[in-house]
């Protein structure tokens, strides 16, 4: 009796090694004291090379399921590379890994170099309204190389169709875009049109060449907007990451618009900007 004991014992402890080697760092399952997602470096420049830029988590024995958010980085699930050449630029993401039969995930924030526009309701006045680019995700930041290297509106996508961009500092003019007629002698409400921005910046990317879509829409008057508008505001609410500290906002002095710190609390799709032009 004491034997078959001693095989019963030994037994078990051979299967709790088991279970306790499959789920340690080498078998992939959970998460080792102190483990940190890592791709090496914070920030990530469009390279110009004849294939795709691709970035990869530092190494690492453990298997799970990588996801990025929001919308727009194209990431591998399984391995964690991040196809920057493929991925929408000018926004930080937010990079989560949940390892194989494991309940607690690791999360780390990368930026995708490039500019940007906030979303949101700019309304004209006598003066030209000027929409601004964001750089790198931060209104505080100032656009490398202005008039000195870096090109907007490469090809004229913009201002062959109306749309007025400053082809040194890419900068829209949102008045003169309504006088050139992109919305017609006589603007219809909730009427938009989407233009494509290629542009070169002269930093780390060595004037890599990069792309932005934009999406403006027309309103007289803020009665006139449509709850559309209201809902696509909404769900691009926290999917731009700024260095304020947490839950912080900035509101841009000219246009109202607000740009929230970053909040991976919901699936969002912050690509192509919405600009709602409102008269009065």
């Amino acid at each position: 009796m004491a034997v078959c004991r001693q095989i019963v014992i030994l037994v078990f402890l051979c299967v709790l090694a088991s279970c306790s080697k499959n789920n340690d760092a080498t078998g992939g399952n959970t998460l080792p004291p102190g483990f940190k997602l890592s791709y090496g470096d914070s920030i990530f420049y469009l390279q110009n090379q004849a294939t795709d830029y691709v970035i990869t988590p530092v190494a690492s024995a453990l298997t799970g399921t990588y996801s990025g958010f929001p919308e727009g980085i194209d990431i591998d699930t399984k391995t964690g590379a991040v196809n920057v050449s493929k991925s929408e630029m000018g926004l930080r993401y937010r990079i989560s890994f949940l390892p194989d039969a494991g309940k607690d995930s690791v999360s780390t924030i990368i930026l995708l170099s490039g500019i940007n526009f906030l979303d949101g309701f700019y309304k004209l006045n006598t003066a030209d309204s000027i929409l601004k680019p964001v750089y790198n995700g931060n209104i505080a930041n100032a656009v490398p190389g202005v008039n000195n290297g870096s090109v907007f509106d490469e090809g004229s996508g913009c201002n062959s169709n109306g749309c007025n961009v400053n082809t040194g500092s890419g900068s829209i003019n949102l008045a003169q875009t309504v006088r050139n007629g992109v919305f017609g002698p006589t603007p219809v409400n909730n009427d938009r049109h989407e233009f494509q921005m290629n542009y070169r910046i002269n930093d780390k990317s060595g004037k890599s060449l990069n792309t932005l879509k934009v999406k403006l829409y027309f309103f007289n008057s803020m009665a006139d907007v449509t709850q559309e508008a209201y809902d696509i505001i909404a769900s691009r609410d926290g999917t731009i990451f700024r260095s304020a500290g947490a839950g912080a906002s900035t509101t841009d002095v000219f246009t109202g618009a607000t740009a929230r710190v970053f909040n991976a609390s919901r699936a969002a799709k912050p690509r192509p900007p919405c600009i709602f032009i409102v008269v009065k």
